[in-house]
């Protein structure tokens, strides 16, 4: 089933200024992380990266991942990618929290193992969530116009 959720203005015109076939990626790896977690919150960013982020509040504490777009490619970013179970060793990184997995094609991530990390860090961001919220499915841009 896919879940169709328009994408913010402010942060449609940014991305637009990559490369079709990046913007065709983030476009597909956004409705696959939308379709595990309908509810998601997505929280726009634009830093050293466009970054979109999947929380499941209103805060990025409680955040389970992201898409990060760079000039030639994305990351589907685990912010808690140390604390949840890998079985499959599929993240990268080295830093304290965060792990991601380099994404190039949809044979990155339209299978099995991802889907079911995905699905852990949803599960461990709502069991570790400090408050419940009643944010659910908004799209909250932090882009400075």
């Amino acid at each position: 089933m896919k879940t169709t959720r328009n994408i913010d203005p402010d942060f449609l015109s940014l991305l637009e200024l990559k490369e079709k076939s990046i913007i065709d990626l983030f476009k597909d790896l956004r409705e696959y992380v939308l379709d595990i977690h309908p509810n998601s919150n997505e929280m726009l960013y634009h830093t050293h990266a466009l970054t979109s982020v999947f929380s499941i509040s209103e805060k990025l504490a409680d955040a389970f991942c992201m898409i990060n777009i760079y000039s030639n490619h994305l990351n589907l970013g685990f912010n808690k990618g140390t604390l949840i179970s890998d079985p499959h060793k599929l993240l990268a990184g080295t830093g304290n929290l965060i792990r991601h997995i380099p994404i190039a094609s949809t044979a990155d991530y339209s299978n099995k193992k991802v889907k079911d990390l995905v699905k852990a860090a949803v599960a461990f961001a709502i069991k570790d969530m400090d408050q419940p919220t009643t944010a659910i499915g908004k799209t909250i841009s932090k882009i400075k116009k």
